[in-house]
């Protein structure tokens, strides 16, 4: 699993370091291109994410047709295109346009249900808390590194690391990942507005955008307010990124361990929410340099909390034979809240200010919490794995979630507060 789960994982913190990396100072940098405003750079800090909302849930159907492996190369061509085209920029739109060309490469979801693919889901948080993993110490790095390399080389040096990183991930992705596995499904597909309005993938979807959303925001505000408010040092700005990784990098290791492992994966989403509130009502009330700084650090914590498991959890919502279009509509929502976060955070500057911003996303996160409440735990959702077996034995019993075969032998999929294992044996002559 391991030799599988590291180098897709590496493709996807190598994607994703290619997105976050410029946002700590996108919107300071943003400011001196030819026709740029407060409001335009909002849109330019979340814009890629409006391409990557739209496009997430044809990559992850077409990944399921057409195979992964295509389908994320072509994805990462189309990113490397963006990034380029941000790196020659010099006013404000080309800057927007490379921006949308980026988010087009929507490959997020196919990563996802690639891992999903090749581990079984009782090692499924484990892969996905990995590349969880992976995903926040990318975020972590390039929180230092934007700062210091921008200040020494430009914005365009960002973007030019992005395009090589991406150049090496479709190296790695043929000559390191195996061949993709083969399913059979024994269930039929579900209609695809299902994958929207069931009340679980739902809500899970609605934690993505929330928590997307509220990260664009912070990162438009935060650089603009600590140095133009608060008269903080721009190229210091790397302190206050770096103080934020340590914390961050604990927070993301207590998830890993207590999260899909120690069943705590929906206790864990619910303490990053009130981590949130907490941050943003500071960001709304604190009038010093140090507490505000205080506040981006729990900021961090509570993203980072959510980081490795937020993934795992909405796979065991979706069957098997639609993972990648159901992630893509998971994936989808969280790019719809980083394109909401950074135009709204915009907006909310340019017309008010700081406060009424972090007000305003404060009381959100309130009804995040509440709905969150909601959720099913994850860990009633167990697996029987057999040799071989009749599935068809199994037709609408209740507490099946799905039964397929892949190469290792059949695997039924089951929630254990309503079937046990015993039981499911019984019924097949087991």
């Amino acid at each position: 699993m391991i030799k599988t789960v590291l180098p897709l994982s590496f493709i996807t913190a190598s994607r994703f370091f290619g997105l976050f990396i410029v946002l700590p100072v996108l919107s300071l940098y943003a400011l001196n291109l030819k026709g740029a405003n407060e409001l335009l750079v909002g849109f330019l800090v979340g814009g890629y994410a409006i391409t990557q909302m739209i496009l997430q849930v044809p990559f992850g159907a077409l990944s399921d047709k057409f195979g992964r492996k295509n389908t994320m190369t072509f994805g990462l061509v189309i990113f490397i295109i963006g990034s380029l085209v941000c790196a020659e920029a010099s006013d404000i739109y080309t800057m927007i346009i490379g921006r949308l060309i980026q988010g087009s490469g929507a490959v997020g979801a196919v990563a996802t249900a690639m891992i999903s693919d090749f581990t079984p889901e009782e090692k499924r948080g484990h892969a996905m808390a990995i590349m969880g993993g992976m995903i926040g110490i990318a975020f972590s790095i390039s929180m230092v590194l934007s700062p210091i390399l921008s200040s020494k080389f430009g914005l365009a040096s960002l973007f030019y690391l992005s395009a090589l990183l991406s150049v090496f991930c479709i190296i790695l992705l043929y000559t390191v990942v195996p061949k993709e596995p083969k399913f059979h499904h024994h269930d039929a597909k579900v209609a695809f507005k299902t994958l929207i309005i069931q009340k679980n993938l739902l809500i899970m979807n609605i934690t993505n955008l929330m928590q997307k959303m509220l990260m664009s925001a912070a990162f438009v505000a935060i650089p603009l307010t600590l140095v133009k408010t608060l008269g903080y040092a721009s190229d210091k700005l790397w302190i206050v990124y770096a103080a934020s990784m340590v914390f961050g990098f604990v927070a993301m290791g207590l998830a890993g361990f207590l999260g899909d492992g120690k069943g705590q994966s929906k206790n864990l989403l619910l303490v990053g929410v009130v981590l949130f509130i907490i941050a943003y009502m500071g960001f709304a009330f604190s009038g010093s340099v140090v507490w505000f700084i205080v506040f981006v650090v729990v900021f961090f914590v509570g993203f980072n909390l959510h980081e490795p498991i937020m993934q795992s959890c909405a796979s065991k919502f979706a069957l098997s034979s639609q993972k990648g279009a159901a992630l893509g509509v998971f994936n989808a929502f969280g790019y719809g809240g980083s394109f909401l976060g950074g135009v709204l955070g915009g907006y909310f500057l340019h017309k008010f200010d700081i406060g009424i911003l972090a007000l305003a996303f404060g009381i959100l996160s309130v009804l995040w919490f509440v709905l969150l409440w909601f959720l099913t735990d994850p860990k009633i959702f167990k697996n029987l794995y057999l040799k071989t077996a009749n599935l068809d034995a199994l037709d609408g019993v209740c507490g099946i979630v799905e039964r397929y075969k892949n190469q290792s032998g059949f695997v039924v999929k089951y929630n254990s507060t309503l079937i046990d294992e015993n039981e499911i044996k019984r019924r097949l002559g087991l």
